[in-house]
């Protein structure tokens, strides 16, 4: 399907975001159907890397992935992960936090979307993992609004993939599983279509479990083989480290639709010397280095068909979603868990950006989607910490649940607690998420004190504690004093990972400042870049070769002249694709 350019209206065009952490998308509802629109260089998905050139310029996508290879200093990948925490990350000479390097990845999509759809792009639907939790959720909407995108809904992920899949099975009835592991968070959606309706049961996953940790697995093990071999540590060297993991995503690729692969880095440092790796490997070798991996993917799908009551014979249909369910291990493990083959009727990499141009189209208003309606679930428990007296002793730190995963949202739920001493004048509200007895062993989300409380005996005053969980995942707190009018509203500042008011100004203010690499040069900067990963990676007559291509292609951009530029490039491109699957020799 084309993309049309949408007419001119009083507002900008509002389109689904899905910001992956190895690949981001675009998306908006075209004559009834998700599309998934273009980047720069006219591929649908988008790396979700950074990386500053050398002439300080941004470049984002396919480009800044492949420096992550040749210029693992200058580069961010996966920083996705980091959302919600107070890391700093360092590149090209600076330190970036993950809301304003993701917010640069959603910057270059938004630029997208409007070149392809020729209006303004006012607002977005931007989807995160179910198992994103509250921190990683304001994280999310601050990364927006760094780039200058209002978002007013944040949708679940597996969610936008069932309401991709719900949207053209309106008529039918079933009990479906989505599975969605992605490059870095893997979410288990249980969910129910009746007639239009997607009500969700109950989600569960691990929001540090993806495609990226089976590939840190099979170079990990490598990295232990060559410096049991060379007597030095190859992951000590940034850009081998760089390079080590770049030849395991390709293992991991290839194994997807072979039996055997070869593990590949020429001219690898490994302490004052270089090291020519090429080590065969094959997938029932690489699947028993995963083992630990597997048996976490499975934790998460049992935990959800036992919060929605329901047998693995029960489900009608297996959804897989993520660009790391292609694995052959994915699909094993889902047809023998539910004793049939998944589905594969929507794209592995699209399904959750198409979910989330729906309900774009759903907060427009659009009539293609009116009678569609979705319901969703808390994914976790929230509650505050509070002590009991046993005998003569105080045992503080448990976690009293307030609102309980597999809540269906929204929802408001409150609870009543006591005083435990006499004259006591306040009380600490530590709010945690989680779904353990003791406080330490949860999240801790924030606090607030109710203070200058009426002086009584033990017990004979207490609050209404009231948790609200919206659409979007965000949780406000109250807190009624019983017996009077006195609210009090839970809002906390600092936390890990949430930016002031002022610091997201600040953070605007730069990225105005910092220069997007020209779009119209995207094709050429980025094929010079996955050039360069490839020269890198050969030895002998095929880097002799390449090396000689690139020569070619950068007196042909002296020239600039568009045909010859295009001609020479696409040249280049065949080369560089050839040559991807060259074994350098010992």
């Amino acid at each position: 399907m084309t993309v049309v350019p949408l007419r001119p209206r009083a507002r900008g065009a509002v389109v689904g975001i899905d910001l992956g952490t190895t690949y981001s998308l675009v998306s908006i509802l075209q004559d009834g159907r998700p599309l998934v629109l273009p980047n720069a260089i006219g591929d649908r998905l988008t790396a979700s890397a950074v990386s500053f050139d050398e002439d300080g310029s941004i470049l984002v996508g396919d480009a800044a992935k492949s420096r992550a290879i040749s210029h693992p200093e200058r580069t961010a990948v996966t920083f996705k992960r980091d959302m919600g925490s107070d890391r700093k990350i360092p590149i090209a000479g600076r330190e970036m936090r993950p809301q304003e390097l993701s917010a640069l990845v959603l910057e270059s999509l938004k630029r997208d979307a409007e070149e392809a759809l020729g209006i303004h792009v006012e607002e977005a639907v931007v989807t995160v993992p179910a198992y994103f939790g509250d921190l990683q959720r304001q994280a999310t909407r601050d990364a927006a609004k760094i780039a200058g995108i209002k978002v007013e809904r944040i949708i679940n992920e597996p969610t936008a993939a069932a309401m991709a899949y719900g949207l053209h099975n309106r008529e039918r009835e079933m009990r479906a599983v989505v599975l969605d592991l992605g490059g870095g968070t893997f979410d288990v959606t249980i969910l129910e279509i009746i007639e239009g309706v997607i009500e969700i049961q109950s989600t569960a996953g691990d929001a540090r479990l993806g495609g990226e940790d089976f590939a840190e697995a099979l170079a990990e093990v490598v990295a232990k083989e060559v410096q049991a071999e060379h007597g030095g540590d190859p992951t000590q060297d940034r850009q081998t480290l760089a390079r080590l993991l770049a030849a395991a995503e390709d293992v991991k690729r290839r194994l997807t639709d072979e039996e055997h692969a070869r593990f590949v880095v020429p001219r690898m440092k490994v302490g004052d010397q270089n090291v020519d790796l090429d080590r065969p490997i094959s997938r029932t070798e690489a699947e028993t280095i995963w083992g630990d991996l597997i048996a976490r993917l499975q934790a998460p799908i049992q935990r959800a068909l036992r919060d929605a009551d329901i047998q693995p014979s029960e489900i009608d249909e297996v959804l897989l979603v993520g660009g790391a369910t292609r694995m052959p291990l994915v699909v094993d493990l889902a047809s023998k868990i539910f004793g049939k083959m998944p589905m594969k009727e929507l794209p592995a990499d699209e399904a959750v950006a198409m979910g989330a141009a729906v309900q774009a189209a759903l907060k427009s208003g659009d009539a293609a989607v009116e009678d569609l309606v979705v319901t969703d679930v808390a994914p976790f428990s929230m509650g505050i910490a509070t002590a009991t007296t046993m005998g003569r002793q105080q045992v503080e730190g448990l976690f009293s649940p307030v609102l309980e995963r597999g809540t269906t949202i929204p929802a408001s739920r409150s609870q009543r607690f006591f005083t435990m001493s006499d004259n006591q004048r306040e009380i600490r509200v530590a709010v945690y998420q989680g779904e353990h007895s003791l406080v330490k062993d949860n999240t801790f989300l924030g606090e607030y004190i109710v203070k200058d409380l009426p002086q009584d005996k033990a017990g004979a005053v207490s609050i209404d504690v009231r948790f609200t969980y919206d659409l979007n995942g965000i949780l406000e707190i109250e807190m009624k004093l019983e017996g009077s009018d006195r609210v009090e509203h839970l809002v906390i500042e600092q936390r890990p990972g949430r930016l002031s008011p002022s610091q997201i100004e600040e953070a605007r203010a730069a990225m105005a400042a910092l220069k997007f690499h020209p779009r119209e040069a995207l094709p050429n900067r980025t094929t010079l870049a996955k050039a360069d990963a490839v020269f890198t990676q050969l030895t002998g007559p095929a880097r002799d070769e390449l090396g000689h291509a690139i020569a070619t292609f950068r007196s042909a951009l002296e020239t600039q002249e568009p045909d010859i530029i295009d001609r020479v490039r696409e040249q280049l491109n065949a080369l560089i694709d050839a040559l991807k699957s060259h074994v350098p020799k010992k």
